[in-house]
């Protein structure tokens, strides 16, 4: 059996996050769940989330709670001369800094973006903004949804009856920590090689853009803006959801040998050699007709049943679960993607498998620590 090690893949780095609200804080706490030791500075007012209830989770509003996990905390007064000395002294020692100043604050304490590894050469700075400091919006406020607008990730979610829908989770937010996780990690990897740290910078507005995949290729391709298509793919066919007998499945058709699988269970045997549905190109053109077909055969189904069934013969299915139902499924249990801790803390694990070092939960999140006091 192969040994594992306690104190996981980032034992030894010291990380200060002095970030707020989501993208930042998401990034500390993946490098915290992997064994860094992570440091939360906040202002004496506290990061903005901690006000983002109800609900709460014990003592911090859920929704800090869900980023915030294995950190200390500090509180800090930044605006003042003692606040920011005691700031710098803790970047003495740290390995990275994840921050979102807004550029006018750092001007106030007479820095530019580049000023933190230009005082501490070793330092991966990894700044995480919405639009960065230059350009037509350099330096403005963002949130994630603004962002989802701005970028068309809206305009493509929903369908004609809806109108452009916010994606119900902040995809943005997180996008771009788990970006600015990866550019920690390179930097640091480039440190080893080189002893020198550098600037890290993703933002939300690079994130929301990223992540317009397949809409941006289909749109370079046909010059056609695309339009939203609600739950069927564009460029996919069957891969849709459907109504069954007892809720809906989403079916995932991803190639013809999937198509023929699927059409034989349903007793559809004709259908594979039917021209205008024998390959992928034709069944997306014909979609319609095929779709009104799927859907007379379907609605007599078990959906939770037939789902599982498709999955087991190698047609990707599933039926439409709720949050509760996907928290509370066996899979999710066997996985171990619930966390639980002291203080009623209840959180998502990591999804991140490492054999030997693999993801801990050492620290609830912190309560808003007394002024220039942390908390252990």
């Amino acid at each position: 059996m192969l040994k594992t090690e306690s104190g996981g893949a980032l034992s030894g780095i010291r990380v200060i996050d002095a970030s707020r609200v989501l993208g930042g804080p998401i990034a500390g706490q993946i490098l915290g769940d992997h064994g860094a030791e992570v440091i939360k500075v906040e202002g004496p007012a506290g990061d903005d989330t901690r006000q983002w209830g109800p609900p709460y989770l014990g003592r911090n509003s859920a929704y800090f709670s869900g980023a915030n996990r294995n950190k200390k905390g500090v509180t800090l007064d930044l605006a003042s001369e003692t606040g920011r000395s005691r700031f710098f002294a803790m970047l003495e020692t740290a390995d990275v800094l994840i921050e979102n100043f807004k550029e006018s604050t750092l001007k106030k304490w007479g820095i530019d973006v580049s000023g933190f590894t230009e005082r501490f050469p070793r330092l991966v700075h990894c700044r995480v903004s919405g639009f960065g400091s230059t350009g037509p919006y350099g330096g403005l406020p963002a949130y994630d949804t603004a962002m989802q607008a701005l970028c068309g990730l809206m305009s493509v979610n929903g369908d004609h009856s809806t109108g452009p829908l916010r994606v119900g989770l902040p995809i943005v937010d997180m996008t771009t920590g788990l970006n600015a996780v990866i550019g920690v990690l390179l930097a640091l990897q480039n440190r080893e090689r080189t002893g020198m740290g550098q600037l890290v910078e993703t933002t939300l507005y690079a994130n929301a853009l990223s992540m317009l995949h397949p809409h941006a290729p289909n749109y370079f391709a046909t010059g056609r803006c695309p339009a939203p298509t609600g739950n069927a793919h564009p460029n996919i066919y069957p891969y849709d959801s459907y109504p069954t007998a007892n809720g809906h499945i989403y079916l995932a058709v991803g190639n013809d040998a999937q198509f023929g699988l699927f059409c034989r269970r349903l007793g559809l045997d004709e259908l594979p050699s039917d021209p205008r549905f024998s390959t992928n190109p034709s069944r997306s053109v014909n979609r319609a007709a095929l779709k009104a077909l799927l859907e007379a055969a379907l609605k007599p189904e078990d959906g939770r049943s037939l789902a599982l069934e498709l999955m087991r013969i190698g047609v990707p299915c599933a039926p439409v679960n709720t949050v509760e139902d996907a928290l509370c499924d066996p899979h999710t249990r066997h996985a171990g993607l619930v966390v639980e801790l002291e203080d009623e803390y209840k959180g998502l694990a990591s999804p991140i498998s490492l054999s030997r070092t693999p993801a801990t939960y050492r620290h609830a999140p912190p309560a808003l620590a007394a002024i220039e006091k942390e908390e252990a």
